[in-house]
């Protein structure tokens, strides 16, 4: 989005020093900065002030800035540059239609914002957020970063506590509510199912009377918040809803098929992605497109064609044979099921699981793992844990102990590769694709 430096500086309280020159988005990592955007200076495990001449020399238009004006570029004089930054989102949402999905969750809300995206675009010119961009620091990005044009943005929105959600719709203003569902899932921060519900639910609370609620029929914490709006609500579900899938069949790819019977029609669909747990996410995504006009044919073609984030569900043949579901993205007791029961569903004579640790679950994650555990023993999948005991099996730490302890892979074993964050088990993943 092209703004001017001098209307940036009034929107977020600071002083412009330099040049009133015309900005075009923004970046907050001066590795990845694109000449004529404004380089915001937050804090991580480093201050981005650090960076200010990288960006610079980066071709930034222009930089915020809370330590004086910086001589190498148009400054923006700032007290606080994370406020500043939501500031400069709330002003990035003025510029847009009043059309912006807001999607939140513990499971799926990347998967349902990447699908919903891919419908839209059939029809529409969608901004979106990228990857799990769903933070403070994300959300005013994906506004800024909105393309010329933008008829329609998709805002994933993360929450970490009470009032994240509320603090992330006042940025974007949503005027659709998409909830996917309530589970356990940074609970260490968030407290309990009904703690986490109450957080979500923010977003529901948020969307106007003219609006609509989009709520997964078949999580009862979700479905309960209907009462918290007086907005449109539309129900999806499996064989129940607004917005319903019936008669699903997996495929020996994980693809899954079903029948999708709405109240602007039905028909049958073929999801690209994989996992039977990505229906849901598809009947969300499908529901965001028909309360938004868009044909019962693009639906089906957007959801037939739709790729989603990295490392989710990514399943691929290895050199040895094996085939490698890598779902390396993060992990939390509802994906970790999926996940499991996905691998399990694979034609082979061997389904192996290298689990990583399911962070932030605090007083509950005791138990989830050793659920874990249970599950994958119930599904006759061999269990390695990677970096962690909480599955009650002596754990490998490396990379390469993982690998050895998978031992020789062949055409009839599938390998499910699948943790939180920090374990990093991208490169497992690779590092069997490769040999």
């Amino acid at each position: 989005m092209k703004l001017l430096a001098s209307e940036i500086a009034a929107a977020v309280g600071g002083t412009l020093v330099g040049v009133d020159v015309e900005i075009d988005g923004a970046a907050i990592d001066s590795r990845i900065l694109v000449p004529g955007q404004l380089f915001v200076p937050v804090r991580g495990d480093r201050d981005g002030h650090e960076f200010l001449a990288s960006a610079a020399a980066s071709g930034a238009g222009a930089v915020l800035t809370s330590q004086g004006p910086f001589e190498g570029a148009t400054s923006i004089v700032v007290t606080d540059v994370e406020a500043a930054f939501s500031a400069l989102g709330a002003l990035a949402r003025d510029r847009l239609p009043d059309r912006v999905v807001g999607i939140t969750g513990s499971v799926g809300k990347t998967s349902a914002k990447d699908l919903a995206a891919a419908i839209l675009s059939r029809q529409l010119v969608v901004t979106a957020s990228e990857k799990s961009f769903n933070n403070e620091l994300g959300v005013p990005l994906t506004l800024v970063n909105a393309v010329f044009g933008t008829q329609i943005a998709v805002i994933e929105m993360g929450s970490r506590g009470i009032g994240h959600i509320d603090d992330l719709c006042a940025i974007a203003r949503p005027t659709i509510a998409v909830v996917t569902a309530v589970e356990l899932a940074h609970s260490e921060f968030m407290g309990g199912l009904e703690d986490i519900a109450r957080a979500k639910g923010e977003l529901v609370e948020a969307v106007p009377g003219s609006g609509v609620a989009i709520l997964n029929a078949d999580n009862a914490h979700v479905a309960a918040m209907a009462s918290r709006t007086s907005a449109r609500v539309l129900f999806f579900g499996i064989d129940s809803g607004d917005v319903r899938a019936t008669n699903i069949v997996l495929d020996d790819e994980l693809r899954a098929s079903f029948r999708l019977e709405t109240e602007w029609g039905s028909t049958d669909v073929r999801l690209a992605v994989r996992g039977h747990h990505h229906v849901g996410n598809a009947l969300a995504a499908a529901a965001i497109a028909l309360v938004n006009d868009m044909p019962l044919d693009d639906v089906v073609f957007g959801l037939e064609e739709a790729a989603i984030s990295p490392w989710r569900m990514d399943l691929q043949v290895a050199p040895s044979g094996a085939r490698i579901l890598n779902d390396s993205y993060n992990a939390g007791p509802a994906s970790m099921a999926a996940a499991l029961r996905s691998v399990a569903h694979l034609s082979a004579d061997r389904h192996l699981a290298v689990l990583g640790p399911m962070a932030e679950l605090g007083d509950h994650s005791e138990a989830a793992h050793l659920d874990v555990a249970a599950l994958a023993a119930e599904l006759g999948v061999r269990l390695i844990a990677f970096g962690t005991n909480a599955y009650g099996v002596k754990p490998v730490d490396s990379i390469e102990g993982a690998v050895t302890a998978l031992g020789d892979l062949g055409p009839s074993d599938a390998v499910l590769v699948k943790g939180s964050r920090i374990a990093g088990l991208e490169r497992l993943a690779a590092a069997l694709l490769s040999v």
